[in-house]
């Protein structure tokens, strides 16, 4: 009896330290903080060339929208591991989430260093990415891996697109946008590899539709 009750005293204090976690990334995430233990960004060996203004505004906006989709990464990674029923599960997402928040200190860096600043619309981007990853996570893991594949396959899209618009001169700017483009095709393969389900196509128009106004309104806002 004693055994029983240690163990779910163990439990709480378990689960109350995770959601104290949870809200601390929460705020830094909307704050726009950068976490201790970010990795250094991939710009950091690369020279900073000459820009023109038209060119540091273009770059500096493009980041920008990237930016907005990393606060929504950390929103959707927490939500659904918040929901996660299988713990591998739990730890994969909570891997991908500490190498998105890598992505979001990346950017808020390059943002700085051209001029720019990040979206005002944060918090409103953060809360409606956490509300959709916890309604996905209360659908099923294969649903919620499922949403998740999706959202990286449009996202590395999204990268490769702006690789395109970029000045071939930026290679600072090149150098994250690149890394973050890999890094969202290894969360893609890992969510395909625990077994996320197929999306059904409505489904994914839906989601292009909201990715396309939140990437429009991001670049402006």
């Amino acid at each position: 009896m004693q055994d029983n009750e240690r163990t779910m005293r163990f439990r709480s204090r378990s689960g109350a330290d995770r959601l104290i976690t949870e809200f601390d990334r929460a705020l830094r995430t909307v704050a726009g903080l950068q976490p201790s233990d970010t990795r250094p960004s991939p710009a950091r060996d690369i020279a900073e060339r000459g820009l023109s203004v038209a060119e540091r505004v273009h770059a500096a906006a493009l980041m920008r929208v990237n930016h907005v989709g990393e606060v929504c990464a950390q929103g959707l990674y927490q939500g659904q591991a918040l929901m996660a029923r299988n713990d591998d599960n739990r730890r994969a997402l909570e891997k991908a989430a500490r190498e998105e928040r890598d992505h979001l200190a990346w950017g808020a860096e390059r943002i700085r260093e051209l001029g720019g600043r990040p979206s005002w619309l944060n918090p409103l981007w953060y809360a409606g990415s956490l509300g959709i990853g916890a309604a996905s996570g209360a659908l099923g893991d294969q649903w919620s891996l499922a949403f998740l594949a999706e959202t990286e396959r449009q996202v590395e899209e999204h990268l490769s697109g702006h690789l395109d618009q970029l000045p071939p001169s930026d290679g600072r700017t090149r150098a994250v946008v690149a890394q973050m483009r890999l890094e969202e095709g290894q969360h893609r393969m890992t969510a395909v590899g625990l077994g996320a389900a197929p999306m059904p196509r409505p489904i994914k128009m839906a989601m292009r539709l909201m990715a396309k106004i939140m990437t429009t309104v991001a670049y402006r806002v």
